[in-house]
C-alpha cells in the first residue's frame, strides 16, 4: 500500500482547508447580491382556479414553447432537491472550519435559484403549476444519492463538472425561451452557479497537487459515469432527449463546453506528476472522451437528418 492509498477522507479534507478557505474568501469578494423578487413580474399575475376562484392553467397562456417548458420544469426540479445535494456534500466535507462555512452559505445561494425559477413561472404561467408541484413532491420524495458520496476527491470533482453542465443549461434554456424576462433571470442564476464550479475546480486543483494519482483515478469515475443531479426526475431520459434535439443541452456540449474546458484547467492531458494508477486512470479518461466526442457527432449528424428529413415533410409540393 502507498503512502496515498493511506489517506483517509478525513485526511484530504484537512488538507484541503486553506484552500477552501481561500476559496471561500474568493468568492464572496466577488458574489453579487441579488434579490428574487426584482426578477419577477408581479404585476403580470392573477389568481388560479382552488382557493381563490381564479382561471386554470392553460398551455396556450404560456408564451414559452414545449420544449423550452420541458427544460425549465427540469432545471427547476434539480434545483428543487436541494437538501438531498446539502447532505450529500456535508457527508464528504464535514461541517467544520471553512467546509462548513462553504456549504452553508452554497446551499443558501442555491435555494435563491428554485425560489425566483418557481415565482417567474407561475406569475408568467409559463408552466402548469399543478403538474409542477406534483412532480416536485415526487422527486423530493426519492432524494438524491450517488456514488460519490462521502469521499472528497470524487464529490468535489462532480460538482466541478455538474456546476459548469448547470450554468450552460440554465444559460441555454434561458436563450431558448424567446422570453427577455426568463432569460433575464436564468443568465443572472449563471453567473452563481459559474462561480460555484469555481470554487470547486479550484479546489480540485489543488487536490491534484496534494495527491496526483488518487485524484486522476476519482476524475475518471466520476467522468465516466456522469449524470446529472435531475436524472432521477420522472420521464428524464425522454425529456433529456428533446432538450438535446432543441440544442439546449447535448452530448456536443458536455464534451466541448463541459468537460474539455474543466480537464484543461487541471492540466489533465500534460501532467509528469502521475504514477501507475494514475497514468491509466488518464488512460482510460482519453478513451472515453474520444469515444464521447464519436458519440456527439453521430448525434449530430441524425439531428441534422431529422432537421433536414422535416423541412422536406413540411415543404408544399411543386
Amino acid at each position: 500500500m502507498t503512502a496515498t492509498d493511506e489517506r483517509t477522507n478525513a485526511d484530504r479534507v484537512a488538507a484541503l482547508e486553506p484552500v477552501a478557505a481561500r476559496e471561500l474568501e474568493r468568492h464572496l469578494s466577488m458574489a453579487k447580491e441579488w434579490f428574487p423578487h426584482q426578477y419577477v413580474p408581479w404585476s403580470e399575475g392573477s389568481d388560479f382556479d382552488g382557493e381563490y376562484d381564479g382561471e386554470p392553467w392553460d398551455p396556450e397562456q404560456s408564451r414559452i414553447d414545449a420544449v423550452g417548458r420541458t427544460a425549465l420544469v427540469v432545471n427547476l426540479l434539480t434545483e428543487d432537491n436541494l437538501p438531498s445535494y446539502h447532505r450529500a456534500i456535508i457527508d464528504s466535507t464535514g461541517r467544520d472550519s471553512a467546509w462548513g462555512e462553504w456549504v452553508h452559505r452554497w446551499t443558501a445561494e442555491e435555494a435563491r435559484h428554485g425560489t425566483a425559477m418557481r415565482d417567474y413561472l407561475t406569475v408568467t404561467r409559463a408552466v402548469d403549476p399543478v403538474a409542477l408541484e406534483r412532480e416536485r413532491m415526487d422527486h423530493m420524495s426519492r432524494g438524491f444519492s450517488s456514488d460519490v458520496e462521502g469521499d472528497i476527491l470524487t464529490g468535489t470533482a462532480y460538482v466541478s463538472f455538474q456546476e459548469l453542465a448547470t450554468r450552460i443549461s440554465h444559460r441555454n434554456t434561458g436563450r431558448h425561451t424567446d422570453d427577455p424576462g426568463c432569460d433575464r433571470l436564468l443568465a443572472r442564476i449563471a453567473a452563481d452557479e459559474n462561480l460555484h464550479m469555481l470554487f470547486y475546480r479550484n479546489v480540485m486543483a489543488a487536490a491534484f497537487e496534494l495527491d496526483p494519482d488518487a485524484t486522476m483515478v476519482a476524475v475518471d469515475s466520476v467522468v465516466q459515469g456522469f449524470q446529472m443531479p435531475g436524472s432521477e426526475v420522472e420521464g428524464f431520459t425522454r425529456r433529456s432527449v428533446q432538450i438535446a434535439l432543441a440544442g439546449i443541452y447535448d452530448l456536443r456540449i458536455h464534451h466541448d463546453e463541459v468537460l474539455g474546458p474543466v480537464l484543461r484547467a487541471w492540466d489533465v492531458w500534460d501532467r509528469t506528476d502521475l504514477g501507475p494508477q494514475g497514468e491509466q486512470a488518464r488512460e482510460r479518461l482519453a478513451a472515453f472522451m474520444a469515444g464521447l466526442d464519436a458519440a456527439a457527432t453521430s448525434f449530430e449528424d441524425k439531428r441534422a437528418e431529422r432537421a433536414a428529413r422535416a423541412a422536406r415533410e413540411a415543404r408544399p409540393d411543386t
